[in-house]
C-alpha cells in the first residue's frame, strides 16, 4: 500500500479531531487567561500590581504610585495521545474506527490540558474549609467571599469547579439549585455541568485532586488569575507503517500553564467520602 494513502482521508480526519476537542475536550481553557500561537519555550503573562491614591499639599508633589509590575512565566509541556489501527483489523469492525480513535485522542488532549490549568490552581494559598466534610452552604459562600475580599473583580468572569460528590451535594442546596436563583445565561448548553450563582459560573469537573477522597481540592476564581499559554494546538498526524501493516493514528500538542494572581484563585476543602446531606 502506498505510504501517502493515508492523504486521502487525514483532512476529514483533522476536522473529527477538531470538532471532539472543542465539543467534549478541555472545559477550562475558555476560562482562564488565553494566549495562542506562542512561539518558543515559555511565554509571559504580565501582572500589575495595586495602586493607592494619596493626598498632597496645595502645590505640592503628587506621591507616585509605584505600581508593581511582574512577569509570570508558563514553560510549554508537550502532549501526545496515539494509537495503532491495523489495516486488516479495519476490515473486520463495524463501528466507525477513525471516529473512536479521534474522539479518544482529542479526549485525552483535553484532559491534559485541564489537569495543567488546575495543577496551577493548586499553588493558591487562599483556602477555605478543613476537608473532613462533604460541601456545605457556608463553604461555597466564604470560597467566594475569599474573592470578595481580595478584592477580585465581580464582573462575570469567575468560575467555580466542583467534584461530582461536591456537586451532588450543592444541589441539596435549594438556592445552588432552583431556576429562581441560578441564573438562565449559561455559556454551555448543558445546564447539568454548569450553573451560575453568586456571580460565579459552577462547573461539574472530574479531574479536580483528590477526586473521591478526604481533602478534595474544589476552586473558584477569576479567568485572569490562571495564564495558559499554547504553542501548537490540538493537531492529529496519521502515518502509514508499511513494516507493520498498519496506520498509526497520533494526536498532540503543546502547551502550558501558570498561576498569575494565587489572591484570584480560592480553594475550597472537602470529604467526597461523606454522604450526601439529606437537606
Amino acid at each position: 500500500m502506498s505510504t501517502s494513502v493515508s492523504t486521502s482521508f487525514v483532512k476529514q480526519y483533522s476536522a473529527d479531531v477538531h470538532e471532539a476537542f472543542q465539543r467534549r475536550g478541555s472545559f477550562l481553557r475558555g476560562t482562564v487567561r488565553f494566549e495562542p500561537n506562542v512561539v518558543g519555550e515559555t511565554v509571559t503573562f504580565q501582572k500589575v500590581g495595586k495602586g493607592i491614591a494619596t493626598s498632597k499639599a496645595r502645590h505640592g508633589q503628587v506621591t507616585p504610585m509605584n505600581q508593581s509590575h511582574t512577569a509570570i512565566t508558563a514553560t510549554m509541556e508537550d502532549k501526545y495521545a496515539g494509537d495503532w489501527v491495523d489495516k486488516l483489523d479495519e476490515n473486520k469492525l463495524t463501528i466507525n474506527e477513525r471516529r473512536v480513535i479521534a474522539q479518544g485522542g482529542a479526549f485525552a488532549l483535553g484532559r491534559a490540558i485541564d489537569a495543567q490549568i488546575i495543577l496551577a490552581m493548586d499553588a493558591t494559598t487562599t483556602t477555605t474549609g478543613a476537608g473532613t466534610q462533604a460541601l456545605t452552604r457556608a463553604n461555597l459562600l466564604q470560597g467566594v467571599e475569599n474573592l470578595d475580599t481580595n478584592d477580585v473583580r465581580d464582573d462575570g468572569q469567575r468560575w467555580g469547579v466542583l467534584s461530582p460528590r461536591s456537586w451532588s451535594s450543592a444541589l441539596t442546596l435549594e438556592e445552588f439549585a432552583s431556576g429562581d436563583y441560578v441564573g438562565a445565561d449559561l455559556p454551555f448548553m448543558d445546564r447539568n455541568r454548569v450553573r451560575e450563582w453568586m456571580g460565579v459560573k459552577w462547573m461539574k469537573h472530574t479531574g479536580v485532586p483528590n477526586k473521591g477522597a478526604a481533602s478534595t481540592k474544589n476552586y473558584c476564581w477569576h479567568m485572569s488569575s490562571i495564564g495558559y499559554g499554547m504553542g501548537q494546538d490540538v493537531t492529529a498526524d496519521i502515518t502509514w507503517h508499511g513494516d507493520r501493516a498498519a496506520h498509526f493514528v497520533n494526536h498532540f500538542y503543546s502547551g502550558g500553564a501558570v498561576l498569575i494572581d494565587a489572591e484570584g484563585v480560592s480553594e475550597i476543602l472537602t470529604d467526597d467520602t461523606q454522604a450526601i446531606p439529606t437537606a
